[in-house]
């Protein structure tokens, strides 16, 4: 059986009892069911991860002891990117934890004309807020420490802008065009993959991302929904230049 683990926010000390964050908590006690004496991993999403078992189950309450260090590296050597079109919630979701599991360092949610969805104020910080736990169940599925970075949804050529001449690649997929992956060479810096809306993107924000640098690239000879082409992209750099190798 895979030891549970589960995110704590720094600091994490070692040699000392822990008490497990609420959610924590309830998540070890009342779904998992386990007990005391029972083994768990904690980590700080920044990075560190320490090893210890169950001292106390009372209530709301579990405490750790007997915590050493157990830091694995397990983040990939390519910083990716991934600009997403907002999609529906179902759709973001799901690229949103694939995207962590994959490796993804960043994550920035687009507003673009065609996006089925908008979110502004108090919405798209809520939003912001429930992609961030997606993250955290996610790294405590797959075993990274590093919790990536989820953006709040900025409007596509405001969000343009803001990586102006940033140090790094910049891919926009796009059915029509010619390039693919395979034909560029390895990124210098970030690896940003532009992931258009289930209508894909307009004509201007085409030309908006490739006046920025985006090299226009395809996935195969097939039209791949939003969700798959996230998914599938990310897989593709990593396969090239990641930790698939």
């Amino acid at each position: 059986m895979t030891t549970p683990r589960f995110y704590c926010p720094p600091p994490l000390h070692a040699n000392t009892k822990f008490e497990l964050p609420e959610a924590a908590a309830h998540h070890a006690s009342r779904v998992l069911r386990l007990r005391v004496n029972d083994g768990v991993r904690v980590f700080d999403g920044v990075g560190n991860e320490l090893h210890g078992r169950i001292c106390e189950i009372e209530g709301k309450k579990v405490v750790l002891e007997k915590l050493q260090v157990c830091t694995v590296n397990r983040e990939s050597p390519l910083n990716i990117v991934l600009a997403q079109a907002l999609c529906s919630s179902e759709k973001m979701d799901w690229v949103i934890q694939k995207a962590t599991e994959l490796g993804a360092t960043e994550i920035q949610s687009v507003q673009t004309q065609r996006s089925m969805v908008k979110l502004t104020g108090d919405r798209a910080e809520k939003r912001t807020q429930h992609w961030h736990g997606i993250t955290i169940a996610a790294c405590e599925q797959c075993g990274r420490n590093m919790l990536p970075k989820v953006h709040a949804p900025l409007e596509f050529s405001s969000w343009i802008a803001t990586i102006g001449d940033a140090r790094g690649s910049k891919f926009i997929l796009l059915p029509e065009a010619v390039t693919t992956l395979h034909e560029q060479p390895k990124p210098q810096g970030k690896a940003t993959l532009l992931i258009g809306p289930e209508g894909g993107f307009s004509a201007d924000e085409v030309q908006i991302a490739q006046r920025a640098g985006f090299i226009s690239i395809r996935l195969g000879a097939r039209l791949l929904r939003t969700e798959t082409a996230a998914v599938a992209g990310i897989a593709t750099l990593q396969t090239l230049w990641g930790d698939f190798i």
